[in-house]
């Protein structure tokens, strides 16, 4: 082969590797992005169990702000201490879960942040469904079960994070629930004061006669006094004026 021809020949064949890495390069990111969830060793039924997640950036023009996670059965937002994420970010509990949130990350960072649960549920995988909005409001909805995440075949998919449980340690036991922030209502107690007030009658004991005032003198008793009184005051005017009429 002549020099002249090798030279074509490498110059080709480098333009070519350029091509296929530029391509390479170009599909790669949206095919490895994704959200997952990671507890090294962890087993059904284990207490006080540090998880932590991440979550990739897909955008290349807005950053994160917030990830707001659907729970798994079994576990509560209460169940839940945030430990660590992203400076000035924070951690609210949602009806179905909860919401790590705060200023925007720059533009293709990452997210990952750490929580600690009190108890891991008793099942072979958790899963928790997460939806991942950015500064423009798009939302990378990484809520897809197994069966449903295979995409377009080229892992372009959006797959939930999903924790897989080693079978529970001999012994272990399921704690007792979490207490919530709700007010309970307490059983009726003899001696406890009701806020309502009472029915009339409801001691045992007759109701007081409402014909009587507060030293419980019978109201007829001065009505009859002064009835009484009217009368003798009328006869003495009555003779009176007889006695005028006679004179």
């Amino acid at each position: 082969m002549s020099r002249s021809t090798l030279i074509r020949s490498l110059r080709r064949t480098g333009v070519l590797t350029s091509v296929a890495l530029a391509l390479a390069v170009a599909t790669a990111g949206p095919a490895a992005a994704h959200a997952e969830v990671e507890a090294e060793g962890a087993r059904a039924l284990d207490q006080n169990v540090e998880l932590t997640f991440a979550a990739e950036s897909e955008s290349g023009t807005a950053g994160i702000s917030k990830l707001e996670v659907i729970l798994p059965e079994g576990i509560v937002p209460q169940d839940l201490t945030y430990e660590e994420g992203p400076k000035g970010w924070k951690f609210t509990p949602t009806a179905r879960g909860y919401t790590v949130a705060g200023p925007k990350l720059a533009v293709g960072e990452d997210v990952e942040y750490v929580l600690t649960v009190r108890q891991l549920p008793d099942a072979k995988e958790v899963v928790f469904k997460t939806l991942q909005t950015y500064s423009d409001g798009k939302v990378d909805r990484w809520i897809e079960l197994e069966e449903e995440s295979e995409g377009d075949g080229h892992g372009h998919g959006h797959p939930a994070p999903r924790l897989a449980l080693k079978a529970a340690a001999p012994g272990a036991e399921s704690v007792s629930p979490t207490p919530t922030e709700e007010p309970t209502t307490a059983a009726p107690s003899s001696t406890a004061a009701s806020d309502e007030p009472a029915a009339q009658g409801s001691s045992g004991k007759p109701a007081a006669d409402d014909t009587k005032d507060d030293d419980g003198m019978s109201v007829a008793v001065p009505v009859g006094i002064a009835a009484a009184v009217l009368l003798l005051g009328g006869g003495a005017w009555w003779l009176r004026k007889r006695r005028g009429g006679a004179a």
